[in-house]
């Protein structure tokens, strides 16, 4: 792996969680486009079955989202999967964005995100995550 996170990481194995269903589709666009394998999922519930059945390299996941949110989702993550890469996302909803995601890092996110967010700066935190030691690879 490089050291530049601007150059990208080899293709990995990427779950993305978020309840707007438009925002998934587009990111999940953009993340293939980009030679990821993608499997989305609607809610901290459904991330969780999903890594319950596969292997991923990384989790994306908004914070603010219906029945399961993305706070307690990262921990029950990290809980099962200790050196699994998570990625944390808000666009702030009844509180400061900057809140959420200073708490989604300070309960296991590897790097947090502020919506909105372009295209270079999503995969610009998945490099530096991915580059980052610790975690063995999923296998796909």
């Amino acid at each position: 792996m490089n050291g530049n996170p601007n150059e990208p990481i080899a293709m990995s194995h990427i779950l993305l969680v978020d309840d707007h269903v438009e925002l998934l589709a587009v990111q999940q666009e953009l993340l293939e486009n980009a030679g990821h394998t993608v499997v989305t999922a609607v809610n901290g519930f459904k991330a969780l079955a999903a890594v319950a059945v596969e292997s991923f390299d990384l989790v994306i996941t908004d914070i603010i989202m219906p029945r399961k949110e993305g706070i307690e989702t990262i921990m029950e993550l990290k809980k099962l999967q200790p050196h699994l890469k998570i990625i944390a996302m808000s666009g702030g909803g009844r509180m400061d964005a900057r809140d959420h995601l200073e708490m989604a890092g300070k309960l296991g996110a590897d790097y947090t995100l502020r919506k909105p967010f372009n295209e270079q700066q999503l995969s610009q935190a998945i490099n530096i995550v991915l580059a980052s030691p610790g975690a063995p690879p999923a296998s796909s």
